[in-house]
């Protein structure tokens, strides 16, 4: 089992909420498909816009690599990146997910989310908007 988060024991009024969901998710870039899945997660988190989560094997490997890059969130753990190239455009560290995630957050294992100022995010057929993760007001 994962270790507990340190961000949730300093701050434990802190939301992360990951919900299954059957959605239809897909990820474009250009006319190229990346990503289409029912099977996506929803997250809330406190102060921040909700992140779709789809399953790392529901994208199209052919257009992804692994990168070095990393980030650390108190709450999830160590983000690994990966770097997409399909339909003339690479878009460097634009995928993001945690192999490794803390406790509170293991249903992100093997899940990843993205930039959606860079990607198009349908949900259900609709666009949402490209103002990509973040804080709230």
């Amino acid at each position: 089992m994962s270790e507990p988060a340190p961000g949730f024991l300093k701050h434990p009024d802190y939301q992360v909420e990951i919900t299954p969901t059957d959605d239809r998710i897909r990820i474009l870039v250009g006319d190229c498909c990346l990503a289409d899945t029912q099977r996506p997660l929803r997250v809330t988190e406190s102060r921040h816009r909700p992140v779709w989560y789809v399953p790392l094997e529901d994208l199209d490997a052919e257009f992804i690599e692994p990168t070095d890059h990393q980030t650390y969130c108190p709450f999830k753990g160590n983000a690994s990146y990966w770097t997409v190239d399909a339909a003339g455009t690479r878009l460097e560290n634009s995928i993001w997910g945690y192999r490794t995630p803390y406790r509170e957050c293991e249903p992100l294992m093997d899940h990843v989310a993205f930039y959606t100022d860079r990607f198009t995010l349908e949900v259900n057929g609709e666009p949402v908007a490209d103002d990509g993760p973040g804080w709230t007001e």
